[in-house]
């Protein structure tokens, strides 16, 4: 498939499937119009040099180890758009002096951008408050581009509908933002790309101590805007660029779908500082990026209890591959899960020494459910499926707690991880029928001294799971049935 949005006059970014069933590292040729172009061992490919207008026809061989029969895919068949006309920021007064507030003019361009057109910013450090996108339209960050968000809670100004931990309310617009939050309704926001080789830089510390010091306590934090903010988008791409300094939460997407975000660097060092959040979305596609973060690297999201439970909009389909997690508080799905997650995939991942490493969490209170959920071919540190949580848990109950099943771990490298702690944990809820159950661990290779606790569980099985002695870890079961090992 071609990942969403990203076909354009001169380019495309492809995805396929891993082959069902077959073990060990392949190698995938990228064909275009007969012709191999790329060679991978990833399951994605950016390809340059469409041209203009041309129509093109892709396919992917994958090559079997042992000498095996190749495989190959369905054929993709594209028409490139025509060259996209170009707006350059610079023509409508903005100035890269990093000095010079580029709000209005910034805004003109984007305003005057043609359906289909790209607003570019060029080399220099352009200074700005808040900006609104629009349907059919790119905003380019060049190489040498700097946008960097005023660290000023006034220039983001006035407030808008917003969604934070699962509640809809009331915050500072971002600096980027991209549609108009709607709990019922679709999209209304189409066709949009951020992309380039510059940066988007935000206020960072220096703007979420400000509103914070403005509302006092939990309020301040909670009205903190993004560094990007999309609200009831479709078919938008994320691709390219460094983000960093945002005020809160990095990249924030909620009620939106067909988000393909791809070749980022993601930095933050401020409280709550999450890389990318999906929220009550649907088809998202992240390969490719690195995270050096100061909270959640990824947090998939669906609202919190009891708000969360009626608006009722699950996170559905999300594809995580080929990333690395340098710094962050995990991979996680949860903790803000009330409309329910089901259909991830995260594969041929890396994570450095993550706070929680992968993690599925959750509350009693919080209600909905987080099902089908695959690892597989990854480097991990920790696996932890969480509960009983410490934190974020101010909401009334919903009426029935949380269901978590049907989680498949395969083919993952643990043993880097710290014995000391338990490397993999999974609980479930205390209510009759709410135990965590259908979990699969296979082909998982632990530390020396390895622990695994196990907590209101129901069929959970562990099948080639060692340590480099070809022992098994030590197990601590308790309130389980039908545990195999």
């Amino acid at each position: 498939m071609a990942a969403p949005r990203t076909l354009r006059s001169d380019q495309i970014s492809l995805l396929w499937d891993r082959p069902a069933g077959v073990d060990g590292v392949l190698t995938y040729a990228v064909s275009r119009d007969g012709k191999i172009v790329a060679t991978t061992t990833k399951t994605h490919a950016t390809l340059t040099g469409l041209g203009a207008g041309r129509s093109h026809v892709f396919t992917v061989r994958a090559d079997m180890p042992g000498g095996a029969a190749s495989l190959r895919s369905n054929a993709l068949a594209v028409r490139a758009p025509e060259r996209e006309p170009v707006v350059l920021v610079t023509d409508h007064g903005a100035v890269g002096d990093g000095k010079t507030l580029n709000t209005r003019a910034l805004q003109a361009a984007i305003s005057a951008c043609p359906p289909g057109g790209v607003v570019r910013i060029p080399a220099g450090t352009f200074l700005s408050g808040a900006l609104f996108l629009k349907s059919d339209m790119t905003l380019e960050i060049a190489r040498g581009g700097v946008l960097k968000g005023s660290a000023e809670p006034r220039d983001y100004a006035p407030m808008i509908l917003n969604r934070f931990e699962g509640w809809e309310m009331e915050t500072y617009a971002s600096l980027l933002n991209a549609g108009r939050l709607d709990r019922a309704g679709p999209a209304n926001i189409r066709n949009l790309s951020i992309r380039g080789e510059g940066v988007i830089s935000g206020g960072g510390r220096k703007l979420s101590d400000a509103v914070r010091a403005e509302f006092p306590g939990v309020k301040g934090l909670r009205s903190r805007g993004r560094l990007i903010l999309l609200m009831n988008a479709q078919n938008v791409e994320i691709a390219g660029l460094t983000l960093e300094e945002p005020p809160g939460w990095t990249l924030h997407y909620i009620y939106s779908e067909d988000i393909s975000i791809h070749g980022l660097a993601i930095r933050s060092d401020v409280r709550n500082g999450d890389g990318i959040d999906p929220d009550s979305s649907r088809n998202s596609y992240i390969f490719n990026c690195t995270f050096d973060t100061g909270d959640d690297c990824i947090a998939i999201k669906s609202g919190k209890n009891p708000e969360g439970n009626v608006v009722n909009r699950p996170t559905e389909n999300v594809r995580i591959s080929d990333c690395r997690f340098i710094r962050g508080h995990g991979i996680s799905i949860g903790s803000e899960m009330s409309g329910g997650v089901r259909g991830v995939l995260v594969e041929d991942c890396v994570a450095g020494a993550l706070l929680h490493g992968l993690q599925i969490k959750g509350t009693k209170e919080r209600g909905g459910f987080v099902e089908d959920v695959t690892v597989r071919d990854c480097d991990l540190q920790q696996i932890t499926v969480y509960t009983e949580l410490p934190y974020n848990n101010d909401g009334a109950a919903a009426p029935n707690q949380p269901v978590f099943r049907d989680f498949r771990f395969t083919n993952i490298d643990l043993t880097k991880a710290d014995p000391s702690k338990p490397v993999i944990v999974v609980n479930g809820f205390p209510a009759d029928g709410h135990r965590t159950k259908n979990v699969v661990f296979q082909d998982v290779r632990l530390p020396l001294g390895a622990r695994v606790k196990l907590d209101r569980v129901e069929d959970v099985s562990f099948t080639r799971v060692t340590t480099p002695d070809g022992g098994a870890p030590e197990f601590e079961i308790t309130r389980a049935e039908r545990v195999t090992r």
